[in-house]
């Protein structure tokens, strides 16, 4: 997609500089891609703090394992 966005100079070099990248469009869809990432992984950490997992009494480590081992 094309767009046309103001966006002052010094925040696209240092998005360029802490992304590594080398082109402008190439820095933007690295941090957009990571700002995505961050608020999906946000949303599910609100989402078990609201509702935390459950694991079952009779689930351990040592039975992971030894089922793991088994495979």
């Amino acid at each position: 997609m094309k767009v046309t966005a103001l966006i002052p100079d010094g925040l696209i070099n240092e998005v360029k500089k802490l992304t590594g990248a080398t082109t402008i469009t190439e820095s933007i869809i690295i941090a957009l891609e990571d700002f995505a990432s961050r608020q999906r992984l946000n949303k599910t950490i609100q989402k078990i703090k609201r509702q935390p997992l459950i694991f079952r009494e009779y689930y351990s480590a040592a039975q992971i394992r030894k089922l793991n081992r088994e495979a």
